[in-house]
């Protein structure tokens, strides 16, 4: 596969820039994974296009205010987008600024907060705060919102609650799982009634989600990696639907990607600690996940998917046509061009759907 083969044409004008008014008041674009066909919907309209007994599998993790701006002792501006937080006083992050940061040298954050350039690593700055208290208690207090770099504004205070699902509960993200911010507490209360279940794991979204595929040779391309977590009552009720061929429905690609790394998992494996195996597809764990899905790949775990419309050649993308056929995903993201749907982030919402669901093999794969 090249990346190339995933290009698609996108005005700009369709590139959202703020949420709708109200979580919910998105379209809704249905795929039917195996045929094909495409239907114009809006969000409302998502317990009409679910059955009772499905699972949907929400991403718990919250989105951190990761974004810091300051001034080197020369007095030239420094931006710090943090990637992951290592300890109360530790944390990697992306660094701006007009020449690379030497070993030993001290940052002044807003607030009095200072930090000092500990190291560099993989192509990012690990840093550590001299003066100003833990690095959750600062982002708290004067981080931004790290809203993604295509959305061409500034963050405001509005955007901590609307770039963050009603179900957030977990720190440690810097990009939001944006399928979800289009669910409010009414929706999932209406899915439950109708007897469509939740449950949540964790994985904690890195920057590297907006990183380009720089690479046309898909086998090429190294992801990045991204801390995960499925408890094993998660996987237990997930096993479960699984076992009565009851839908596993993702709710945005970063579950897709604990999920399918997690049933991997059935064996043990570098950077992954089992928890115990409750049986059926998907293993409890905890670790970094690298994972690169693209087409080719046989899906183990997921047999629905509610995603956000992605850029073109992004790994997102190809995600989405591993899972649903590429020609068709194309096809689909061309009918949401012509029809005004709203994309990336804060934009529209795309399910992806069958009437079948995947039976797990009695052994391990």
């Amino acid at each position: 596969m090249r990346k190339s083969d995933f290009h698609f044409d996108l005005p700009a004008a369709l590139v959202a820039q703020e949420p709708p008014p109200q979580r919910g008041a998105s379209r809704l674009l249905f795929l039917e994974r195996a045929a094909g066909a495409v239907g114009d919907h809006v969000f409302a309209d998502l317990p009409q296009l679910l059955r009772p007994g499905d699972l949907l599998v929400v991403n718990d993790t919250r989105v951190i205010p990761a974004r810091l701006y300051g001034v080197k002792a020369s007095g030239g501006r420094i931006e710090l987008l943090v990637e992951r937080v290592l300890d109360e006083r530790r944390f990697l992050a992306q660094c701006r600024s007009s020449k690379p940061l030497r070993i030993g040298q001290l940052l002044h954050l807003d607030e009095g907060v200072v930090v000092r350039m500990v190291k560099h690593q993989d192509g990012f700055c690990e840093l550590e705060i001299e003066a100003g208290g833990a690095v959750l208690e600062v982002l708290d207090r004067i981080g931004h919102m790290p809203l993604p770099p295509y959305i061409g504004r500034s963050d405001r205070p509005s955007d901590r609650e609307r770039y963050q699902t009603v179900y957030a509960s977990r720190p440690g993200a810097v990009a939001a799982p944006t399928a979800g911010l289009h669910f409010d507490a009414a929706m999932i209360e209406r899915l439950r009634v109708l007897g469509v279940e939740t449950v949540a794991v964790t994985l904690h979204v890195g920057a590297g989600t907006f990183q380009p595929v720089r690479v046309d040779d898909l086998r090429m391309h190294r992801m990045h990696q991204e801390r995960f977590e499925i408890s094993v009552q998660a996987a237990a009720r997930i096993n479960t639907a699984k076992s009565a061929c009851r839908r596993v429905i993702a709710v945005g690609t970063t579950v897709v990607r604990a999920l399918e790394s997690a049933a991997q998992a059935l064996e043990p494996s570098e950077g992954v600690t089992q928890s115990g195996i409750a049986g059926g597809m998907v293993a409890p764990c905890s670790g970094e996940t690298s994972i690169f899905i693209y087409p080719g790949y046989r899906f183990r775990a997921v047999d629905g998917l509610i995603t956000n419309f992605h850029l073109p050649e992004s790994t997102l993308l190809m995600l989405v046509c591993a899972f649903a056929g590429t020609d068709q995903v194309l096809a689909a993201y061309r009918h949401a061009v012509g029809h005004g749907y709203r994309f990336f982030s804060y934009g529209d919402a795309m399910l992806i759907a069958s009437g079948s669901c995947t039976v797990p093999s009695k052994s391990p794969p």
